[in-house]
């Protein structure tokens, strides 16, 4: 009886509770549901993806964002990945409907029996819930509004997408979200090139990945995959041998940044500050792919050649010694040496070092990594010690010459001998001594037709320093500036036999502090000479005196057109020998005039921008030389029609790009698209002109100060080089009809570069080495002579037409209406007097 009371009693209270429970249920479903976010645009929701930049030629050169994001789609998941994750997270996923009763059961008799909320009981839907649309606050209004999400997404989407969705999104350390940025972020890796050990270390994350995972807290993390290795096993995803196996895997999780394929850190910066101001913000978390007109075989070669070029000229100038010098106190060792080493970082491919022994013969040295290095005297011959920019002491006869125990130095590995070999020096060393140049130098490289940026290093390192020195740097050109000022000159009356007098000049200005007068290079005068002679030989009191002949404000608006900022260009005759201040783009944008026939185009480093989905969103308005189109006649462009109604702005032009379409709609309304037309370069100077600049540039890399580039056995070579008073800087720029490269050298507190060293001795190397690159493929082919130009023969001294053929003579080019005067009959008989140079100065 009393059984039976306790029964009804226990049913009544049964039928109240499930009452109770509906009711509650049916509260809870009419407060909180309907205020529930709509998940119908789940998949559309865009994740945080950083900003990528390539190359022309899809090479990854940067990516700008703070969070690591690499999508992918359930297809590219492995099974592995997807069993661990199961396995770890949620072994019920694929049958519950969003909820696990059985785990949410757990739970709440934990939470009545201990009185304590507990973490768990959350399913793979519950997580991505929360991570899409909730708080992490533990509260049970959060808990009950996540499990109403849970049932909607799962009624909406299927348990692939909710997978994927899930594997993209979670956060998982070290900035990485998403499984595909793990791999990355910790191993280096595609998720298709994971273990399975390593895939059960990504599903070990998700509890605590700021503090449990292979980097920041390796023991915890270890036992965390293992226990995921363990539950892969219990649900048979694994077998006995396959678990052991992966257990027993050594764990070699190191912190991987941005795997970059390319090497061009200045590009990547221009290109991130041009994202920035096209895209706003959203360029770091919208998923943009910026592709850069560079070509990755050029960025390489300019690579090296600038970092040669300057190791060259900073060993020609002798040893500075040790970066730093610490006290080494016995008994210490390895541990305390890494400590030294800390603060010093591998900086263009020259590692940090610590001396540690020395001998008259041999000096040991401590890398980071553990090694210990021998340096033996070919290793370190080159180190005479700095004495001054001109002056270094006698070569050294021991290494205890060059090296002190408790030196901090750098080291680099040789050309000639593999990474894989041993580290004992004998013979020629395997390493040697090294050392940051203090000196600086940039290279810019411009396809001459479109103004496409094919290659731009903007100093040494940028590690070291993120200063631009092609943009940014305002440095004197020197004699580099010359074909401009002798390109107005054959704008006048001027032509290429004109002969200017060689002779001393003294500039008697009060804006000067002080009587300047200006000299050749050699400090020698020549008397009468010819533009062309001049500019081989780069006579700088020629220059001074042609500038005159054609007027300053002249020469000044005339370089304008140049795409030179017509107020940089001193209102005086200095600016003959290049004393404006200019970036080396300027120099190598207005060299491509000379190069093209005669056309100023706009510097080119973006291609294009795609959003997400791949489709292009951006292309700048470009310039593109074309001779033969008339002026309103529009370039590469072969369709056009409107934009979507949703874009922000309307664009310039819609073309076609590598021959598809364009595609102008986009999944996000507010994002905005640009399509910029390609337009016809203006012709600023005659192709004439054009062509007898070049063709007197040909002769400076022939016969002048740019012949060390006759190495590169080519015809169409035409260039100038350039250096500053007391040889501040030094450039060289040259060009063939299809690209246009410019090199600077100097220090960026515009200190003196020592004797000699002149822009054929510092700049020209480093163009020669890039450019042996740059020219294969390219046709060796000087163009022919442009209308309105007739080759005449000259006599060498006077300039004037000759019917003679002898070896005074030579064939130059005029326009026909500047022919030179031909030489009376007395003028061709050689009277053996010697031409005079009046000493007395011409003051100007």
């Amino acid at each position: 009886m009393l059984v039976k009371k306790y029964f009804r009693w226990f049913i009544r209270f049964a039928l109240i509770m499930a009452l109770l429970g509906g009711i509650g249920f049916a509260v809870l479903w009419t407060t909180i549901v309907p205020n529930l976010p709509d998940i119908s645009g789940l998949k559309e929701i865009q994740l945080e993806v950083p900003l990528r930049v390539y190359s022309a030629d899809n090479k990854l050169i940067g990516i700008f964002g703070e969070r690591r994001r690499i999508p992918v789609i359930y297809e590219e998941l492995p099974e592995n990945l997807i069993h661990a994750f199961i396995a770890g997270e949620d072994a019920r996923f694929f049958e519950h409907p969003g909820i696990d009763y059985q785990g949410l059961s757990r739970a709440v008799f934990q939470l009545i029996r201990t009185g304590e909320k507990t973490q768990g009981g959350s399913t793979i839907t519950q997580q991505l819930a929360r991570n899409f649309y909730l708080s992490s606050e533990k509260t049970y209004l959060r808990k009950i509004r996540e499990i109403f999400l849970a049932l909607k997404i799962e009624k909406i989407y299927s348990k692939q997408e909710i997978l994927n969705l899930y594997l993209n999104k979670i956060f998982l350390g070290h900035r990485a979200y998403g499984v595909g940025a793990a791999a990355q972020v910790y191993y280096g890796k595609t998720l298709q090139q994971l273990s399975t050990a390593q895939a059960a270390m990504l599903a070990a994350l998700p509890k605590a990945p700021s503090r449990i995972n292979p980097i920041s807290g390796p023991e915890r993390a270890l036992i965390r995959r293992d226990y995921v290795l363990s539950r892969m096993l219990d649900l048979g995803y694994l077998s006995e041998r396959e678990y052991e196996q992966a257990k027993s895997e050594k764990d070699r999780a190191s912190y991987h940044g941005p795997s970059v394929e390319l090497r061009a850190p200045y590009v990547a910066e221009m290109a991130r500050y041009a994202a920035i101001e096209q895209l706003g913000k959203s360029a770091y978390t919208g998923g943009y792919s910026l592709y850069t007109t560079v070509d990755s075989r050029l960025q390489q070669a300019a690579n090296q050649a600038v970092k040669s070029g300057l190791d060259n000229y900073d060993r020609r100038h002798g040893y500075r010694g040790a970066e730093a010098s610490v006290d080494l106190v016995a008994g210490e060792g390895p541990v305390h040496w890494r400590e030294v080493l800390q603060n010093h970082q591998i900086i263009a491919g020259l590692i940090p070092a610590l001396v540690t022994e020395v001998s008259d013969d041999l000096a040991l040295v401590f890398l980071a990594d553990g090694q210990t290095i021998g340096l033996d005297i070919a290793a370190v011959a080159w180190a005479r010690a700095y004495i001054d920019h001109n002056r270094r002491e006698a070569k050294p006869e021991k290494v205890s010459d060059v090296l002190h125990p408790g030196d901090v130095i750098r080291i680099s590995r040789t050309a000639e001998v593999p990474a894989d070999t041993d580290t004992v020096a004998t013979g020629t060393p395997q390493w040697q001594l090294a050392q940051l140049p203090s000196v600086e130098g940039a290279m810019i490289s411009l396809r001459s037709q479109t103004g496409e940026v094919q290659a731009l290093v903007g100093g040494y390192d940028f590690q070291r320093s993120h200063f631009n020195r092609i943009t940014q740097s305002l440095r004197q050109p020197g004699s580099g500036f010359k074909p401009f000022v002798y390109s107005s000159a054959l704008n006048k009356t001027i032509t290429p036999a004109t002969l200017i007098n060689d002779a001393p000049v003294v500039f008697n200005d009060p804006l000067l502090e002080k009587t300047w007068k200006p000299q050749n290079y050699s400090q020698k005068f020549f008397g009468p000479t010819r533009l062309r002679e001049a500019m081989i030989h780069s006579r700088n009191l020629v220059s001074i005196r042609l500038l005159r002949e054609v007027g300053i404000e002249y020469a000044r608006n005339y370089i304008a057109r140049f795409g030179i900022d017509k107020n940089k260009l001193p209102a005086n005759l200095s600016m003959a020998l290049g004393s404006a201040s200019l970036t080396p783009l300027s120099i190598a944008r207005g060299y491509s005039v000379f190069a093209n026939g005669g056309y100023l185009v706009d510097i080119r480093f973006i291609d294009r921008i795609e959003n997400t989905a791949g489709k292009i969103i951006y292309i700048p308005e470009h310039t593109r030389v074309c001779p033969d189109c008339e002026p309103d006649q529009e370039v590469v462009v072969e369709e056009s029609e409107e934009l979507a109604p949703e874009t922000k702005f309307m664009p310039l032009e819609i073309s076609r790009v590598n021959n598809e379409k364009v595609d102008t709609t986009t999944a996000n309304s507010a994002e905005r698209i640009q399509i910029g037309k390609a337009i016809l370069a203006p012709q600023i100077i005659e192709a004439s002109n054009a062509w007898q600049i070049r063709s007197i540039m040909r002769d400076v890399v022939r016969y002048g100060t740019g012949r060390k580039a006759l190495v590169l056995k080519r015809n169409d070579i035409s260039g100038k080089t350039g250096t500053t008073n007391d040889q501040r800087d030094a450039w060289f720029s040259g060009y063939n009809s299809d690209i246009v490269t410019t090199v600077w050298v100097g220090f960026d507190d515009n200190g003196k570069l020592g004797r000699r060293e002149t822009g054929g001795q510092a700049a020209l190397p480093i163009w020669i080495e890039y450019m042996r690159t740059a020219l294969v493929g390219s046709e060796d082919n000087f163009p022919p002579m442009a209308d309105g130009l007739v080759k005449i023969r000259i006599d060498k001294e006077t300039g004037l037409a000759t019917r003679r053929t002898d070896s005074g003579t030579m064939d130059e080019y005029f326009l026909f209406d500047k022919l030179p005067e031909e030489e009376s009959p007395a003028e061709t008989e050689i009277d053996g007097t010697e031409t005079r140079i009046e000493e007395d100065f011409e003051v100007f």
